[in-house]
């Protein structure tokens, strides 16, 4: 499994699925409904799906982020892409195998790497 593989659980899924619903939020968007449900399905299919098998509890500021930093451990991730970086930097548990990164970053990262 590379960078490149993202990792989906059960609760991601359906956090995931839960927001792409929301259609105020794509109000000023130029993609459609559909045309989410079709990206979102392409993303489900290229995902490694995990089925955590031990809760971390990084114990980061908001509990609802908890399951998502249990998921790179759990799938062996270096990295969790977020533009949450404060929440996801302010846990208890130090987690030096998973660096925690904006978008923007990883995909500036990429772009280097190329050159």
């Amino acid at each position: 499994m590379g960078l490149d593989t993202p990792l989906l659980s059960a609760a991601l899924f359906t956090e995931m699925r839960d927001v792409l619903a929301r259609d105020a939020l794509f109000a000023k968007a130029t993609i459609s409904a559909l045309d989410r449900t079709h990206l979102f399905e392409d993303f489900c299919h290229s995902a490694q799906w995990i089925r955590p098998y031990f809760l971390w509890r990084p114990n980061l500021p908001d509990e609802a982020d908890n399951h998502v930093l249990e998921l790179a451990l759990n799938g062996g991730a270096p990295v969790v892409l977020t533009w949450n970086l404060r929440d996801f930097t302010r846990g208890e548990l130090r987690t030096p195998s998973v660096q925690v990164l904006s978008p923007t970053t990883y995909l500036n990262r990429l772009a280097n790497e190329g050159d």
